[in-house]
């Protein structure tokens, strides 16, 4: 049994989404192959999400010159708590599933934020005398991005999110771009059928 932790940053539904589409088609495909594994989904844009603020650096500056937790304000308690139980929550699962769409080259805000919460020193990379080391060597990734233009995985949503995982130790890890429908949207049922054949055969194995 493995906990697969399921972070999808799109708004929509699979309805108005290729990339929820394709999300969907992968965990039905999981699901029937690994029936013994617990999915936790978090919908980035239907969550309370914690975001890097004035509050939560003098808060860590505060527990890193050896302040009480308790002697914080509540206001920086709260906030602390919550982004912790994000990174908890990464560090509990063994699989991890990200989905977006590119956004103006970029991810979406609300993973980048997300990102913020499981990319913590001492938690997920350490410091060395040679440079920071990742320390999650023990989970694999999959990332679902869609685009309407063409990209192979090349822009640089794609190639951020594989580089923070891959800094904070996850070098297991596929993906599946759905890209050019929007370009060519003669082509598009065409590409969205590869990408569901490739979903499914990546969950078979994940």
């Amino acid at each position: 049994m493995a906990n697969v932790l399921v972070v999808n940053a799109h708004p929509l539904s699979a309805e108005d989404s290729q990339t929820v589409t394709i999300l969907d088609t992968f965990i039905e495909a999981h699901q029937a192959s690994h029936p013994e594994d617990v999915f936790t989904m978090l919908d980035l844009y239907y969550t309370d999400l914690p975001e890097i603020d004035g509050d939560l650096l003098l808060a860590w500056k505060s527990l890193q010159k050896g302040t009480d937790f308790t002697e914080l304000s509540s206001v920086q308690q709260e906030k602390v708590r919550v982004f912790n139980e994000f990174t908890d929550q990464f560090l509990a699962s063994e699989k991890i599933v990200i989905a977006n769409a590119l956004w103006n080259l970029n991810i979406p805000t609300k993973l980048k934020a997300w990102f913020d919460t499981i990319n913590v020193a001492g938690k997920t990379f350490r410091y060395t005398a040679e440079g920071p080391t990742g320390l999650i060597t023990d989970k694999k990734a999959l990332h679902i991005q869609s685009s309407g233009g063409t990209y192979n995985g090349q822009d640089f949503s794609a190639q951020y999110v594989k580089g923070i995982l891959n800094f904070i130790g996850i070098t297991d890890f596929d993906s599946i771009y759905i890209e050019g429908a929007d370009y060519d949207p003669a082509r598009a049922p065409e590409i969205m059928a590869a990408a569901k054949e490739k979903a499914k055969s990546l969950a078979a194995q994940f």
